[in-house]
């Protein structure tokens, strides 16, 4: 999973423009996205047809304000630039959920 340098959001629609996007926000602080963490190679090879990116919150401020993501660990997906879903709290998710969350994707 690449993890994305500080941007804004135009930067980010630039890069990820095209095919379907997961970002994944989170933060080093932050124990409900560690919890997390060890399930994301497999959601990654489960959802192969997604590019995933991390976008530290932190180092992130200005996007993840931008986006309105204002709990972690959180989720966005893109298809073609365009959002088409999002998992944005600041629960505890599960792996189960993120795959509930992606599959019901349109």
């Amino acid at each position: 999973m690449e993890k994305l340098p500080a941007m804004m959001e135009d930067q980010l629609l630039a890069k990820i423009g095209n095919g379907k996007v997961v970002l994944f926000f989170t933060a080093d602080w932050c124990p409900d996205c560690q919890f997390i963490k060890p399930a994301l190679p497999e959601i990654e090879k489960d959802f192969a047809d997604y590019q995933f990116y991390t976008v530290d919150r932190d180092e992130n401020v200005d996007l993840a304000a931008e986006l309105n993501i204002f709990g972690i660990p959180s989720f966005v997906v893109y298809d073609g630039g365009k959002e088409i879903g999002r998992l944005v709290n600041k629960d505890r998710k599960t792996k189960e959920q993120v795959e509930d969350f992606l599959s019901n994707l349109k």
